[in-house]
């Protein structure tokens, strides 16, 4: 998805440093370039991000652990996800509307331990309509990729996803229904 940029800026935040520094030599293996950033969420680039981006994809430190775990750094940033496993999620759902565009597209990872129906109610009184649009399970964990759009744009369907779907435009059209497809694409998490 990276290498065909067409006006499109791709940015990675990661809190840990090694992510970061990992990020940024993959893609240099692979020729490709995306911002890679050290920040905690989008904080330090909130008001030139603002309105502006189009996809968001976030995977979140999603584990319920205590509170004092989290951001603690080292890889326990990577999972700790304090009460409930949402104390991360909770502080990015309160900062999507004001850096997502007007027919962006937010996809989210979540475990049914972090309640992501309460998730969906949660960015529905905020005004964004909701689905899942993977749901995968393990012995340990069952996996959710939530799907958020604000409700009232422009719907149509997505033959691959079966359901509602926010009828991307211009700079976002390439990179949504690339990583529409992607997602469809995923393999079960199943064990046999």
């Amino acid at each position: 998805m990276l290498s065909d940029r067409r006006n499109i800026r791709f940015i990675a935040t990661d809190i840990s440093k090694s992510a970061v520094e990992t990020t940024r030599s993959t893609l240099a293996a692979h020729n490709l370039h995306a911002d890679v950033l050290v920040a905690d969420l989008v904080s330090g680039i909130e008001s030139s991000i603002a309105g502006a981006v189009d996809v968001l994809v976030f995977n979140p430190p999603y584990v319920p652990t205590a509170d004092d775990e989290v951001g603690v750094g080292g890889i326990a940033s990577a999972w700790a996800g304090g009460d409930r496993g949402r104390v991360v999620i909770d502080r990015m759902l309160e900062v999507v509307d004001s850096i997502l565009s007007s027919k962006g597209w937010f996809y989210l990872v979540t475990v049914t331990a972090n309640n992501p129906g309460e998730i969906c109610q949660i960015m529905r009184r905020k005004g964004f309509a909701s689905r899942i649009v993977i749901q995968r399970s393990t012995e340990e964990e069952s996996l959710h990729v939530l799907k958020f759009w604000r409700d009232g744009t422009n719907e149509s369907s997505d033959p691959q996803s079966n359901g509602p779907l926010v009828s991307p435009s211009g700079r976002a059209s390439f990179l949504q229904r690339s990583l529409s497809h992607r997602l469809s694409c995923l393999v079960s998490f199943k064990s046999v």
